[in-house]
């Protein structure tokens, strides 16, 4: 280990080559866990799917870094308040090495429960200097309740929908805690793929804490903490300078949530951003209130979510994501809202109005930047969650799928995708051969959704459309958004298609379940349809070329071709 450096002279004495090595390594071990988490997980959701997120942070909970493929909604700002929560609770003197804590507390995290975050302190090798904290936030795949999977398409409140723990250690000194493994047993209809997810989580926060603290070691605790202070500036420096950029003014959006699952009539959602200077305010105040339907969340998992991703989004796709490049963002939120509600507010479906509020923001700085913003995105969840009892051995089953959709295009580039919406990263779609073998549903058909792009002079995303057929009788719940506003095309651009979803049953009946609980019979077929994007800019103008390349694909049909783009011999 070099010598300890004198921390008020550190930063100053700091090579510029040595802070980057410490800035990638931080990276690299976040990024280290990601994999070893999807290596040694039990449920599908979790190695295929990969609902989790990894980060670091200081002993004060600022970020330091996150990995760079985990879900952006679950770095945003639930990793810092949940350390602080532990702070606040346990004191700096009560939280040694080998404890980890767990919480989903929603008056903390305000996400639906599911979303546990674990953390684990890291201390300085050389002296009992707390230096920071691991941190890896999952998605427990059941957590009790009133529905398999512990997701409720009608909770009133958050006591309906599983069991809470507040900032509790699940290891004490480096020893388990056996009261608590009790708990999560016997509040979960998995135990055995839970408690083997949540052994991978445990692995991945000590994995990351002996790095990190072997980091330290290396360099020692001052030329750390000055190298943390040095990228936090740098990353609120880049930020300021790409605020800058931005005219000064006031821009504002708006859009329609669809309902909020429950109670009847769209929700109005309006958002305002302010740029002055080289700092950025985003104001949330205009969004519907705390509903009893469970779309709610709580102001950290929700708002400040919002904010953050958005403002990352906007100035700094490619930059590093830590507490500096936040520095320059004042959020603007009361209490009350649909994203700042209460401790007690049903939230099992806190993220269906994520990715249109996200989308809104960039939408309202569209005249500002108009090189730069993107037509809307497919902006939904998709969600269709599946469950019942096998019939061999009455025993739960659950398969928690989504949909990818299309994006939306800008000035000079169609649209990519399909991928998942701006909240979830680089989450992919658990493999059919997977599901057909854990599951009784076959898969009849997965591509892509022709014309669901929106049309214009660079053509929308697509969405997808999948064919399932039922085996067996089960549960299915659906939750789709976007429909009274659908993903908005951009000067002269066409809006994209929205979501639908279709259930064929045996008898010939058939429904639309858009967001819907109902049960299904063996033999009967959903059909999911995801939305596109947006297009830009007036179809008329679109490349001949590229509009014969888009039919030959199956991307646009010969009739769009001929009515929409004016090519008449595609």
């Amino acid at each position: 280990m070099t010598a300890t450096l004198d921390a008020a002279t550190a930063s100053a004495a700091i090579d510029p080559v040595t802070v980057e090595v410490i800035r990638r390594r931080l990276v690299a071990i976040a990024d280290e866990v990601d994999v070893n988490i999807t290596r040694t997980a039990f449920s599908p959701y979790i190695y295929e799917y990969k609902d989790y997120a990894v980060g670091i942070v200081d002993a004060d909970g600022d970020l330091i870094c996150q990995c760079t493929a985990g879900m952006p909604v679950f770095v945003a700002d639930v990793m810092r308040v949940a350390v602080l929560d532990g702070l606040k609770l346990y004191g700096r003197d009560n939280l040694h090495a080998g404890d980890i804590v767990i919480t989903n507390y929603a008056g903390t995290i305000g996400q639906h429960l599911n979303n546990m975050t674990m953390y684990t302190p890291i201390y300085a090798p050389d002296a009992p200097t707390l230096m920071g904290f691991m941190v890896v936030v999952m998605h427990w795949i059941d957590i009790g309740g009133s529905e398999i999977g512990s997701l409720s398409q009608f909770s009133t409140d958050i006591f309906q929908e599983g069991i809470q723990f507040r900032t509790v250690k699940i290891y004490a000194r480096g020893e388990p805690v056996p009261e608590i493994y009790r708990m999560i047993e016997h509040n979960t209809r998995f135990p055995v793929e839970m408690l083997g997810d949540i052994n991978s989580q445990i692995g991945g926060c000590l994995m990351g804490r002996d790095s990190v603290a072997e980091l330290i070691g290396r360099y020692g605790t001052d030329t750390f903490r000055a190298s943390l202070d040095i990228i936090w500036n740098q990353s609120e420096a880049e930020a300021r300078t790409a605020i800058r950029a931005i005219p000064d003014g006031t821009y504002s959006a708006e859009a329609m949530l669809d309902d909020d699952g429950v109670n009847p009539g769209a929700l109005p959602c309006k958002v305002t951003v302010t740029v002055s200077g080289d700092s950025m305010t985003i104001d949330l105040s205009a969004l519907p209130a705390e509903t009893r339907a469970p779309m709610n969340s709580g102001r950290s998992g929700g708002g400040a979510t919002v904010a953050r991703l958005a403002f990352r989004y906007l100035l700094l796709p490619e930059g590093d994501a830590n507490e500096g490049t936040f520095r320059p963002l004042t959020l603007i939120l009361p209490e009350g809202t649909i994203v700042s509600a209460g401790p007690t507010a049903a939230m099992s479906a806190y993220n269906s109005a994520l990715p249109t509020l996200i989308d809104l923001v960039i939408r309202a700085l569209g005249p500002a930047l108009p090189d730069r913003v993107a037509a809307g995105h497919y902006g939904t969840f998709a969600t269709l969650h599946l469950s019942g009892r096998r019939p061999d051995n009455d025993s739960f089953w659950q398969c928690h799928d989504s949909g990818f959709g299309g994006w939306g295009a800008l000035q000079g580039l169609d649209g990519p995708g399909p991928f998942r919406t701006m909240c979830h990263g680089d989450t992919r779609l658990i493999p059919i051969e997977v599901q057909e073998a854990n599951y009784p549903f076959l898969i009849e058909g997965f591509g892509l959704r022709q014309d669901s792009g929106g049309h214009g002079e660079f053509r929308g995303g697509l969405g997808l459309e999948r064919r399932y057929l039922m085996l067996a009788p089960c549960r299915m719940k659906t939750r789709f958004e976007r429909t009274m506003s659908p993903p908005w095309g951009i000067n002269r651009g066409h809006d994209a298609k929205p979501a639908h979803v279709r259930i064929e049953r045996p008898d010939g009946t058939s429904q639309t379940a858009l967001k819907d609980t109902t049960m299904l019979e063996a033999g009967a077929r959903v059909i999911i349809q995801t939305g596109g994007g947006g297009g830009y800019g007036d179809p008329r103008r679109r490349d001949h070329a590229r509009v014969r390349t888009d039919v030959r694909r199956g991307y646009v049909s010969t009739e769009a071709a001929r009515t929409i783009y004016g090519v008449d011999q595609p």
